[in-house]
């Protein structure tokens, strides 16, 4: 079996590549990645170790890249991770957003149709759902909940999660698409939440909380998103959504806390500043259907996941402070130090 994995340079990309050359050993991987930002190659290289898996740069949105790639190595499944994902960079830059996310994922069922595959994934996101109030936590979002989205970053992956459902209605593509809640877990880009946490307290720094830490999301470690996607692109139904969650709804001031708490850092650290424009107030993902359909269900509870991160940063230092340098320092700057 040939898999192409797209964005796997990535946070959840990267370990989804080590998931299934370790749980599919005779499979081939191949990862196509731009490497931009948040794509770093220094996070696959123990996969570059491994004779199944080859590593490609090139973008998605780039066609005379992506069908040499599959004319070159013939896959039988795609699993499209690639994405700008960043709420707060689609705010500041939304067009590279939309390059990306709905062109480039048009350009990879292109490439699909044009030499034959098994499965098509997509790997969307709970944000397309918009937001729940606060004060409804019997609300949760299900895979026929309405698209309401609130940032240029969801409304590009709800465009996406569109055009992946029209080429199935249109085209007879075989597809599928999963919507998870927040991830977190090894070779997370510091500038997402916990990570961003843990890099600064570990350096003593302040921890900006935007508001007053009051919006809630629903956490789910990463190798137990791994699984589901294993579980949909082998026994999923083609042309349906599964919601992945993890039931683990925190408020962000609840997940700053469990952070600092299990680094034994103070909450003196935590700093509030200007709320995020159009800041979601809470997700909550219902995954009762991908539970009944394909037996999955999270391993980890959000206090188990976190000690299982916070280790692996404190024993991967050299990974998170090369990137904490030179230009991420500067978008740190431009994102907090006027709120």
């Amino acid at each position: 079996m040939n898999i192409i994995v797209t964005g796997g340079a990535g946070f959840i990309g990267s370990n989804f590549v080590y998931y299934m050359l370790k749980n599919h050993p005779d499979y081939r991987i191949i990862c196509l990645d731009a490497l931009t930002y948040a794509g770093n190659l220094h996070t696959l290289e123990e996969a570059m170790k491994n004779p199944n898996f080859r590593f490609v740069k090139g973008d998605i949105a780039d066609r005379e890249c992506v069908y040499k790639l599959f004319e070159e190595e013939k896959p039988d499944i795609v699993v499209n991770f690639a994405a700008e994902s960043h709420v707060d960079r689609s705010i500041e830059n939304p067009e590279i957003f939309l390059k990306t996310n709905i062109i480039g994922t048009q350009v990879m069922m292109d490439a699909c149709r044009k030499y034959g595959i098994k499965r098509y994934h997509q790997v969307s996101t709970d944000e397309v759902y918009g937001d729940l109030p606060l004060d409804r936590p019997d609300l949760m979002f299900t895979e026929e909940t309405p698209l309401h989205t609130s940032s240029p970053y969801s409304a590009s992956k709800a465009s996406a999660d569109l055009l992946v459902m029209a080429y199935h209605r249109t085209y007879g593509l075989p597809v599928t698409i999963s919507r998870c809640s927040n991830n977190y877990g090894p070779y997370h880009f510091p500038e997402k939440l916990i990570p961003l946490v843990i890099t600064r307290a570990l350096e003593d720094k302040t921890i900006p909380v935007y508001g007053t830490g009051a919006n809630v999301r629903d956490w789910l470690y990463v190798e137990d998103h791994c699984r589901a996607i294993d579980l949909i692109i082998h026994k999923g139904r083609e042309g349906e959504i599964y919601n992945i969650g993890g039931h683990n709804e925190r408020t962000n001031l609840q997940v700053v806390k469990t952070v600092l708490h299990e680094l034994n850092k103070p909450e003196s650290l935590i700093t509030f500043v200007t709320d995020r424009p159009g800041h979601d107030r809470r997700y909550a993902i219902n995954p009762e259907k991908i539970e009944k359909e394909l037996g999955w269900n999270p391993t980890y509870n959000f206090e188990q996941g976190i000690k299982v991160t916070v280790k692996w940063y404190l024993e991967h230092r050299p990974w998170w402070e090369k990137i904490i340098s030179g230009e991420y320092q500067n978008y740190y700057k431009s994102m907090y130090s006027n709120r």
